[in-house]
């Protein structure tokens, strides 16, 4: 395949149009046209669906785009490793996660990656797990960190590298009521007010499964998109939030907050994930953080109550 009709394919797939791509390019339309028809001759495949609103990508054009996305990334990577030797700049590792492992895990491994490798630099996203693993497909996070609810994962751009069970725990004030128990079922709740995140997070599906199998939706009294202002709410009340060791457990000491294991199996379904692109080849230094992070991870579940 021609380098100036991938490069031409690759804008279109992008900008999702050819007008959009041709004032990217500062190329004639005409020009792209010619060389997406010619590559599309040479797969012998439709790549994309041409309407009056634009260019879709038909599967085997979504093909094409992931091999396209790959080889890109993987040229960077080997030019920035010949300008390493020459002591040039290096390219952030670009992490995307979710809002629970963004409060501690991740930025105090980065820290602790970087006294490691001084020389490591990083970009980090907060986000849904949605979007987070939307990054990764799309070449714009090396790395996802996220918890899913789903089972199994289908084949496609993104591949689960790491998956650990990281079940929903009880969290509340230290001197509550019911912080001397050494396990809990959601009935047990009943009557003390819930602080929950909002519903497009795994927390929101375990909770909600979990009442529904026990019969008993106890409304929560705050929702919130921002995990701190949940942490800070339970600490001064008898309120009740819900969240994974590995998302709260180095904040429980210094904010006054224990976390208590639910017996109901609905808050265990789910895990703790690292995702990246299926098929790609990764830098040295992104392979050394994905250990990392990895060991760091299995090391704050090792600690998690039973």
């Amino acid at each position: 395949m021609q380098s100036l009709a991938i490069k031409y394919f690759y804008e279109v797939a992008l900008k999702g149009s050819l007008t959009a791509a041709s004032e990217a390019l500062h190329v004639a339309v005409s020009a792209i046209s010619r060389q997406i028809a010619a590559l599309e001759e040479e797969v012998g495949a439709t790549l994309f669906v041409r309407s009056a609103r634009g260019m879709t990508l038909t599967e085997a054009g979504q093909i094409l785009l992931r091999h396209v996305r790959r080889s890109v990334l993987e040229n960077d990577a080997v030019i920035e490793s010949i300008a390493a030797l020459r002591g040039g700049s290096r390219s952030p590792i670009r992490i995307a996660c979710t809002q629970g492992l963004a409060n501690e895990l991740v930025p105090s491994t980065l820290a602790a990656f970087g006294r490691v490798r001084p020389e490591a630099r990083f970009r980090m996203w907060v986000s849904s797990a949605e979007q987070a693993s939307q990054r990764v497909e799309t070449g714009e996070a090396d790395i996802a960190l996220t918890f899913s609810t789903v089972p199994t994962v289908p084949e496609g751009a993104v591949k689960v590298l790491y998956a650990r069970a990281a079940p929903a725990l009880a969290v509340m004030a230290r001197d509550h009521s019911l912080s001397r128990h050494r396990r809990l079922d959601i009935r047990d709740l009943a009557g003390y007010p819930i602080a929950l995140t909002d519903e497009m997070t795994s927390t929101f599906k375990l909770y909600q499964l979990a009442s529904n199998m026990a019969g008993t939706w106890m409304e929560p009294q705050v929702y919130s998109n921002y995990a701190e202002a949940l942490h800070a709410y339970v600490r001064d009340s008898q309120a009740i939030l819900f969240a994974s060791y590995v998302s709260i457990g180095e904040r429980l000491k210094p904010t006054r907050l224990t976390a208590i294991p639910l017996k109901n199996p609905e808050m265990h379904a789910r895990t703790v994930q690292v995702q990246v692109m299926r098929g790609r080849i990764l830098p040295d230094a992104i392979e050394q953080f994905l250990n990392f992070i990895i060991q760091r991870l299995n090391e704050a579940m090792e600690r998690a109550p039973a």
